[in-house]
């Protein structure tokens, strides 16, 4: 019986929208980590294992996620609203503010539970509300469903080829990346 894979994603800055969807995958599994990291804290405390998971955690949200939204914000968005005409340009318009405020709630988020997050990470024998982890995370799962089905669709539909590797040039140089 031959077993279908799935293939893989092409994660290069010269496919800007399958780097985007490749991030939706990590923040998937930090928030997947943070769950785990809830759970643990309450059998094990605060031990050797819980202090690596607080800081990985932290170190991906306050680098590649922050990346990921200045990516979308600073590059997308301008040209997806530069792009978007007749009725796209409404549809453009409201999603992209929709977006935008829930890029302020998931950092207003994040704030809360990083601060948490670095007691743990420097051995502070403290819990993880598990209600603040699973907001934080229904509000990214949701946020991620609608780029998904919506952003990620759009760009790919209304930016060319000249304004995708523009964003990848972006994202690459947010990295510190040179790319030749």
């Amino acid at each position: 019986m031959a077993v279908l894979r799935k293939e893989p994603r092409v994660t290069d800055f010269e496919h800007p929208l399958q780097m985007l969807e490749a991030c939706h995958d990590r923040i998937r599994m930090q928030c997947e980590t943070l769950g785990n990291l809830a759970a643990h804290l309450q059998t094990h405390g605060c031990d050797g294992q819980a202090q690596q998971a607080a800081s990985n955690v932290m170190r991906y949200f306050d680098s590649a996620g922050r990346h990921h939204h200045e990516d979308e914000e600073q590059d997308l968005f301008p040209r997806l609203i530069a792009a978007a005409r007749g009725q796209n340009a409404e549809r453009v318009a409201l999603l992209i503010d929709q977006l935008k405020r829930e890029h302020q709630e998931m950092a207003q988020l994040w704030l809360r539970l990083r601060r948490t997050l670095e007691l743990i990470a420097h051995g502070g024998n403290v819990a993880l509300d598990a209600l603040e982890v699973s907001r934080f995370c229904a509000v990214y799962r949701a946020h991620i469903a609608l780029e998904g089905a919506n952003m990620i669709p759009l760009a790919a539909l209304l930016l060319g080829e000249e304004a995708l590797a523009a964003v990848g040039e972006a994202m690459a140089a947010r990295r510190g990346i040179i790319r030749v």
